[in-house]
């Protein structure tokens, strides 16, 4: 199926996405800090800049779009079908990537913890930062 649109609005539609301070990690951070939690972002001396780190926890908390880190089973994941190879390139190693800093940062000592872009959606916020917090504090 080709690309519904024009190569102009291809680039400039994905000029726009960015990779630190996205919304669904805003709304994670913002979420936290409500609840009383106080964190570094995207700490350059660990592993894979986590996005959120919360040192009094020794924990750290990615919050992955699905897409970008290939979701498996999401539905929002959808693989690429216009050129193909380059995206199919580039995911591969997104996730290789991601296996690798959750490694070194698991031999650090750190909690680490994913959040997906999709448990993020209205319905599924309030369920979802619950868990998160209970597994921060470990009681979970």
């Amino acid at each position: 199926m080709p690309d519904v649109h024009s190569p102009e609005t291809r680039s400039y539609n994905m000029s726009q996405i960015h990779g630190q301070n996205t919304k669904p990690e805003e709304n994670v951070r913002k979420y936290l800090f409500s609840q009383g939690f106080r964190y570094r972002k995207n700490d350059k001396r660990l592993p894979g800049k986590p996005d959120i780190v919360l040192p009094q926890y020794h924990t750290v908390i990615f919050v992955n779009g699905c897409f970008w880190h290939c979701h498996e089973g999401c539905r929002f994941f959808v693989f690429p079908k216009s050129n193909a190879e380059f995206w199919s390139k580039k995911l591969r190693e997104n996730v290789q990537r991601d296996k690798s800093d959750l490694e070194k940062l698991d031999i650090l000592g750190w909690k680490v913890l994913v959040v997906w872009e999709c448990e993020l959606r209205k319905d599924r916020f309030t369920k979802t930062m619950t868990s998160l917090i209970e597994k921060i504090k470990g009681t979970s």
